[in-house]
């Protein structure tokens, strides 16, 4: 069994930051001390010199496009990106193609998990308007949240039969992970922008048209019926200050049952940006207003937002040139979202545990992973090394997601990740991806 002495590191975990060693055998986290002596002469030592050492970053919305786009990326290019941000841990949502609508689909993403990813890995099943039988089956302790999209998004998946959605919300057990906009309220705006601009709508229409009302709509919507029918639901990539009033943070994680997420572009960029960035920040939901921006924030740090994800969903370049009515929405950003956080670290405006609590715990008590998240002994030795003084620049050429570009090209980030250890193994170093594999399945504790 391998065995792995990381010495000198400042462990960030369970709210703490606090000096010591950590002692890995195989895959599991066997002792953390101040001090931890070699046990035997095949230990290997690594001396992180003072650096931060934070548990693996849980991500729990990512589309890796596999299978049917991968022209656009594949498990093995995202993932590798993944843990190349610090990130070991991934859920991937159901809008591939074929739909992540059937077991059979779940179970041929699972297998060729397996093999080709370098992160942990889980995958979210699809709702539809009519697969409930089928959402019934699945394995709970295997399939981390049932995904509904109650707007329609890359890959069309849209649950808009309101009967439907009620049955779903009273019968599903499993924490249901939404999409919220309102498809009539953005149908509406898009025909008045189409009537005026043709085919070219300027990008700044964007968060007109994918409008602060239309997602309140639906997840002021999706948050009633969940309380009307008991269902424990988790709202995606929050965008606009309003729906934040939606949430509480009256409870423990563990205890809520109505959870809200906030994506790093939701926090990084505002709508001054698309004069600059353009298409390269389109998404669905539209980053909005500064004003937006400031409110997520303020809904973070006082607990009524619970995790912070990438919604990473890359398109090539081509695709990303065409005018706004064929530009896909989504950019790739596993590989910058905990430096983008650290860069705000640097700037004081969140701390380096409540990073790690928003990243990494959050995610793992939300859905019940079982033994991540958390750098304690018996827990999976999934662990990120990170120098909070070693500035790099984000260009074309170091970008790993297959789409070859980020919308973070230019900036220069006060940190850098040095090592990620993914069950033991190291799978990454100074920009190098290690070909082992050791990445494993999750399993939630249900």
């Amino acid at each position: 069994m391998k065995k792995t002495l990381i010495k000198n590191a400042k462990i960030v975990t369970d709210g703490v930051t606090r000096e010591g060693d950590v002692y890995i055998e195989g895959d599991t986290i066997k002792e953390i001390a101040e001090s931890i002596s070699a046990k035997n002469a095949d230990t290997i030592v690594i001396d992180i010199e003072g650096k931060y050492l934070l548990p693996g970053a849980i991500d729990d919305q990512v589309h890796f496009r596999e299978p049917g786009l991968t022209h656009k990326a594949t498990i093995a290019t995202e993932s590798a990106a993944a843990v190349a941000g610090g990130i070991t841990t991934f859920m991937e949502m159901p809008n591939t193609n074929p739909q992540t609508t059937t077991i059979k689909e779940w179970e041929k993403k699972m297998e060729t998990a397996a093999n080709d990813s370098h992160a942990n890995y889980a995958f979210m099943f699809g709702g539809t308007n009519d697969n409930l039988e089928e959402i019934l089956k699945v394995d709970t302790s295997r399939v981390p949240a049932l995904k509904l999209f109650l707007g329609s998004s890359t890959g069309n998946m849209l649950v808009d039969d309101k009967e439907v959605l009620r049955e779903i919300f009273s019968k599903v057990k499993l924490r249901i992970a939404l999409h919220c906009e309102d498809e009539a309220t953005i149908k509406a705006n898009f025909k008045e922008a189409f009537d005026t601009y043709g085919d070219d709508i300027p990008m700044d229409q964007h968060p007109k048209i994918r409008s602060e009302d239309a997602c309140y709509i639906s997840s002021s919507g999706a948050v009633e019926l969940a309380k009307e029918t008991g269902a424990r639901i988790h709202v995606f990539h929050l965008s606009t200050g309003k729906e934040t009033s939606l949430f509480s943070n009256k409870e423990a994680i563990k205890d809520k049952k109505i959870t809200a997420e906030v994506c790093i572009h939701h926090l990084w960029f505002s709508d001054e940006d698309y004069a600059t960035k353009g298409k390269f920040i389109k998404w669905n939901p539209a980053v909005k207003t500064a004003t937006d921006r400031e409110e997520l924030w303020q809904a973070l740090l006082d607990d009524r937002i619970d995790v912070i994800a990438t919604d990473h969903a890359p398109h090539t370049l081509e695709e990303k040139s065409n005018p706004y009515t064929s530009c896909p929405s989504g950019g790739p950003l596993v590989q910058h979202a905990l430096p983008a956080m650290l860069q705000f670290v640097h700037d004081e405006k969140i701390s380096i545990e409540k990073v790690v609590e928003k990243m990494c715990h959050n995610p793992a008590l939300l859905f019940d992973i079982e033994n991540r998240g958390f750098i304690r002994e018996g827990y999976k030795a999934d662990l990120v090394v990170v120098d909070t003084n070693n500035p790099w620049t984000v260009t074309k050429e170091n970008v790993l997601a297959k789409c070859g570009w980020s919308p973070f090209e230019g900036v220069t980030f006060k940190s850098r990740i040095m090592q990620t250890f993914v069950n033991g193994e190291l799978a990454y170093k100074n920009f190098k991806v290690s070909d082992h594999k050791s990445a494993q399945e999750l399993s939630f504790k249900r």
